[in-house]
């Protein structure tokens, strides 16, 4: 199979499935053999251990006093897990010097595994042990003896504490108070006042109620003639101009009079001689009273009341009943009246409430950003990511410790002919090369054949992965790809080499690209490869908050708190 049949297809499915398995090919790169020397011997304590038992594993170098002797460090015993390295134990052997160093190992699956040749550097020359066979048995149980328990019930455990229901309640409760204070101001029937009630009444009550009151005031008592004239005369002109002539109140007494008689002879109005003859000569008295200062007596202040009152009477008796239709335009004019004031409301109410949300979003956009208003309402994808709870899980073994906004899936990877039986491949991913935002990682353990000359060992060029993924990343489609290398530190102190740049990674839609981001971190062993691949679009506004806490969450090995756990 070659390189160019396995990625032929570029369409969307294809670069799906290339995606997850970008990482193969870079392999290919930097296979190479082990050599060793006789300087440099190992052994172990015993080659059969039952699950989760140690062994002692003991690498012996003889070297000069002068020489600098460099053990291996980390996990290269894979796939058996160092669990401690013990001080390196130095003694004197004729003209040099032994050096002896123990490392315990265990294993809690059971099979057949084989300790890699571990590399020794003597003075900067690369020396190498054998490799040793080690079996790994079960622990047989015998059930006859072995006291059995019930499962355990299931135990319930407190759900995290979240804050989210309570700024649910303080929008509903400030949703409330504004649906109230509405409600209350302008949809609210209001009690009417005295005033108010007085003015809803028919014009003939209305006046007879003021010519009673004003007989119960004490005008006349305090000799104040003056105004109660004013008062007698506003009362006699408001309802006649409300039911006989629209200009009662702005008239002059001999205008108003005039068109009284004019009305009366039309038959118009059916008003006696002597009605509108007491009508004037009130009228007349209390201009005398307003500008001439007369001062009439209190008997005939209190018998011109008396003539008003029976004057309204005789104006009432003397108007004919409303028609059936002025009542109904009448009851049309009211309803007419209440459907404005119905209107006026919902217009009133929809303008605060606009304005309020207008308000609302102006003030948390000056404070926050009005992109971030806009997506926080309309929804973003990464924002929610960002947002969301995230996961801190190891992938792949040995293991990458990371965390993520989301749990990365494992992604079934099929080694080419040409690598199997040579590497292990595991890889975990979330998305994809095609969609906005990316995440991979991928552990590859080596099975590095011996070779029968020493001097044609290789160790792995971490130059050569990085090339070698970036050329797979051009087989499914990408294009332009500008990359920088620099030095890269996990903050448990696994050193790597962070690949960054830009290009132009493939759209949802056929021969459309976006222009995007990547970092890859890659990290290398005696025969392990790890990688941790980010990807992004640039117009992406929060992308550099996610990739800034995924990458500060890298760990080659879990701490001693994460063991506990």
């Amino acid at each position: 199979m070659t390189y160019n049949s396995i990625y032929k297809n570029t369409s969307t499915e294809g670069m799906r499935h290339w995606t997850c398995h970008f990482g193969l090919f870079s392999i290919l790169f930097f296979l190479g053999t082990l050599f060793s020397f006789s300087q440099v011997t190992s052994e172990i304590d015993t080659t059969k251990i039952r699950i989760g038992e140690q062994i002692n594993y003991k690498i012996n170098v003889e070297a000069d006093s002068l020489s600098l002797v460099v053990f291996p460090e980390g996990q290269t015993f894979s796939p058996l897990e160092a669990v401690e390295a013990l001080q390196i134990d130095t003694t004197k052997h004729n003209a040099k010097f032994l050096l002896s160093r123990i490392y315990k190992l265990t294993q809690f699956d059971s099979g057949a595994y084989t300790i890699p040749r571990q590399k020794i550097i003597i003075d900067e020359k690369p020396f190498f042990t054998d490799s040793l066979k080690v079996e790994v048995h079960t622990v047989e149980v015998d059930t006859s003896k072995q006291k059995l328990y019930d499962i355990k019930p299931i135990i319930e455990v407190e759900k995290s504490t979240s804050n989210w229901w309570k700024w649910l309640l303080i929008t509903l409760a400030i949703i409330a108070l504004v649906a109230f204070l509405l409600y209350w101001i302008i949809w609210r029937k209001k009690p009417l006042t005295e005033e108010a009630k007085i003015a809803l009444l028919p014009p003939y009550d209305r006046a007879k109620l003021a010519i009673k009151k004003l007989d119960e005031s004490e005008y006349l008592v305090r000799e104040e003639v003056k105004e109660y004239y004013s008062e007698l005369t506003y009362i006699i002109r408001k309802y006649l101009d409300e039911k006989v002539y629209d200009r009662a109140l702005e008239s002059t007494t001999g205008e108003l009079i005039k068109r009284l008689n004019l009305l009366k002879d039309g038959n118009q109005i059916p008003l006696s001689k002597e009605t509108i003859l007491h009508i004037e000569s009130i009228l007349q008295r209390a201009d005398l009273v307003k500008f001439a200062k007369s001062a009439p007596d209190i008997e005939l202040a209190k018998m011109d009341s008396i003539t008003i009152d029976k004057a309204i009477d005789h104006v009432k008796t003397s108007l004919p009943e409303p028609s059936e239709e002025e009542k109904l335009l009448d009851q049309k004019y009211k309803e007419e009246q209440e459907r404005k004031k119905k209107r006026k409301k919902i217009w009133i109410t929809v303008g605060i409430s606009v304005f309020l949300i207008v308000a609302t979003l102006v003030g948390f956009g000056a404070k926050y950003g009005f992109e971030y208003v806009k997506d926080t309402i309309i929804g973003h994808e990464s924002k929610a990511l960002l947002e969301g709870k995230w996961v801190k899980s190891a992938y792949g073994y040995p293991p990458i410790w990371i965390e993520t906004p989301k749990v990365l899936k494992r992604e079934e990877v099929k080694l080419p002919e040409a690598l199997e039986g040579k590497a292990k491949m595991s890889v975990f991913g979330y998305g994809s090369l095609i969609e906005r935002f990316y995440i991979l990682t991928s552990t590859t353990l080596l099975n590095k054949p011996e070779s029968e000359n020493p001097d044609e060992q290789k160790a792995i060029n971490i130059e050569t992965v990085v090339e070698g993924n970036l050329k797979s990343w051009e087989a499914s489609g990408v294009e332009n790809i500008i990359t920088k290398n620099e030095k890269f530190v996990t903050p448990n102190g696994a050193e790597g080499v962070k690949t960054y740049g830009t290009a132009q990674f493939p759209g949802l839609t056929p021969n459309s690209f976006e222009k995007g981001e990547y970092t890859l971190f890659s990290f290398t062993t005696e025969n392990v490869i790890q990688q941790v691949v980010l990807i992004w679009r640039t117009d992406d506004t929060y992308a550099e908050d996610i990739i800034e806490r995924i990458t500060d969450s890298i760990e080659l090995k879990p701490t001693e708190e994460e063991k506990e756990n």
